[in-house]
């Protein structure tokens, strides 16, 4: 398990934003755990009390939709801030989060985020770019995801995963195993349509799949796809 001092020096952004006096109090106040493969890290309707970063690992970020399909509408990875939204505007949170893969996080308390913010311009600052960012990242997945067709939302979402978490040293491979659900609730479709354009793509040649692993084969392709939708 990491010490907290490691956690916090492997925050430099963060980190820098302190002064001396706050980085003692966030050493104090700070937690880390670790979680289980699609463990629960927080429920939609819960209150936040934490701002949570992801230490390593990855997490998904979904909402539970109609008919009780979950939609992915982020993914998080090391080293990610997520969690604080709901805090900053004073509500409940509206998605849920789960583990990936194993994945240590370590929590602060929103409170004491808060109060560094109101005296600690840098740092309030640092939370506002991080917002903007996140906030355009959603604005075009949920473009991707109401406007594309099926082969299109698919694309965009294996090129999505590849973007957000890397390739293996083939430059191929994807650094994550998502089951067919997990492709399906990214690309806002059906488990049963997933498995079936993935078949698809294999047949074209687009990508190869061993069990969970996905490599791609040919991205141009992929993308051409994807920006077609």
């Amino acid at each position: 398990m990491f010490k907290k001092e490691e956690v916090l020096e492997n925050l430099p952004d963060l980190d820098s934003a302190l002064t001396p006096a706050e980085r003692v109090q966030v050493l104090n106040g700070m937690q880390v755990h670790a979680y289980r493969k699609n463990e629960p890290i927080y429920s939609e309707g819960d209150r936040p009390s934490h701002l949570l970063c992801l230490i390593s690992g990855k997490v998904k970020i979904y909402k539970d939709g109609v008919g009780g399909r979950a939609q992915i509408v982020r993914v998080v990875n090391a080293v990610e801030y997520f969690g604080y939204r709901a805090a900053f505007s004073d509500e409940n949170y509206v998605t849920a989060a789960a583990a990936f893969e194993p994945s240590v996080i370590a929590s602060i308390p929103i409170d004491l985020i808060r109060q560094f913010i109101l005296r600690n311009p840098q740092l309030g600052w640092f939370f506002v770019k991080r917002l903007a960012i996140a906030l355009g990242k959603s604005d075009a997945r949920m473009v991707n995801l109401t406007q594309k067709h099926i082969r299109g939302r698919l694309a965009e979402g294996i090129l999505f995963l590849k973007d957000s978490y890397g390739t293996e040293e083939d430059g191929c491979t994807l650094c994550i195993c998502p089951s067919r659900e997990d492709m399906a609730n990214l690309s806002n479709m059906t488990t049963s349509n997933a498995i079936r354009t993935l078949s698809v793509f294999v047949q074209e040649r687009l990508i190869s799949l061993d069990g969970r692993k996905i490599k791609i084969l040919n991205e141009p392709a992929l993308q051409k796809i994807s920006r077609m939708g």
